[in-house]
């Protein structure tokens, strides 16, 4: 099985933290990069609950080599993803990324281990994913797709994409008016979507190292891949999560395992109707009708 670094972000849930860990012992990487960000200040619990985390992943009895990057306090979801990945985008060319609450299918790595191998020169090519917003089972062949959507849950890139991201955002302050949104976003309703992101994150409503990252790979007309099968499950749905609080038809989606050898595209073209299910199932605002049978299915419930 071909090899690449992982990179595990963790922070203080314990429980998610140890479910995406034994996924991590049993892949057994030649090269663990371990990023914490710190304690929250007005939090109590945090300084035992970090400290437990850390704890979690002291333990690797494989041949290892294992590299820390603790931040003593905090710094914060986006400064400390984004100051642990230009950390470990030093020490390795190209790596596997998994932050606590993604639960990774066994086959998610090997996956990605494999296609980072295979675009490592693709200069168009950002980002591997490892979650799929597709109908499942998607089709069986081509293995995986190449979009526009940058998907975090699970991902991997290499040093030459990483270095494009840039947490000013000075792209968005300087074009926010131009015409590249148009052309990387056809539909209005999600174009506002995306604009909005954009804008409570520059504004420091939204603390996302992710939205940074989307605008820089899509001001540069890159690419990414995702699979057809769904890689990665998000189990950090809930009140303790940063981001993920609400509940959603997204939270804990079930996996199943990438069949190899990988089947791969034919060309490197987006495929635009799998993109168009991730808007309209994602990223654009729900219909009136959509809501209403929501609620009532959640009231009856």
């Amino acid at each position: 099985m071909r090899e690449a670094p992982v990179v595990f972000i963790i922070f203080n849930r314990v429980e998610c933290t140890r479910q995406v860990w034994a996924r991590i012992c049993e892949a057994r990487p030649r090269t663990l990069l371990l990023i914490a960000d710190g304690p929250r200040r007005d939090r109590s619990a945090d300084a035992e609950r970090c400290a437990e985390v850390r704890r979690l992943v002291e333990t690797v009895d494989w041949p290892c080599d294992v590299r820390r990057n603790y931040a003593e306090t905090n710094l914060g979801a986006a400064r400390r993803i984004a100051s642990g990945l230009d950390w470990a985008f030093a020490l390795v060319e190209e790596a596997i990324i998994l932050e606590d609450d993604c639960l990774p299918d066994p086959t998610f790595f090997p996956f990605c281990a494999e296609l980072l191998e295979r675009y490592r020169d693709h200069a168009g090519i950002a980002q591997i994913a490892g979650c799929s917003f597709q109908p499942q089972p998607a089709r069986e062949f081509p293995s995986y797709f190449f979009s526009r959507y940058t998907h975090g849950w699970g991902w991997a890139t290499w040093r030459r994409a990483w270095r494009l991201y840039d947490h000013e955002m000075k792209v968005w302050r300087t074009e926010r008016e131009g015409k590249w949104l148009s052309a990387m976003i056809a539909h209005p309703d999600e174009r506002a979507v995306w604009a909005r992101c954009f804008d409570e994150t520059l504004t420091g409503q939204v603390d996302a190292w992710d939205y940074r990252w989307t605008l820089a790979v899509w001001r540069r007309g890159m690419q990414s891949i995702l699979p057809y099968r769904n890689l990665i499950s998000n189990i950090g749905f809930g009140a303790d999560a940063t981001h993920t609080r609400r509940a959603s038809p997204w939270a804990a989606l079930a996996v199943s395992a990438m069949p190899f050898p990988l089947v791969h595209p034919d060309s490197l073209a987006c495929d635009a109707a799998a993109d168009e299910v991730t808007s309209r199932l994602v990223f654009r605002p729900p219909s009136l009708a959509t809501r209403v049978g929501r609620r009532l299915r959640a009231l009856f419930r």
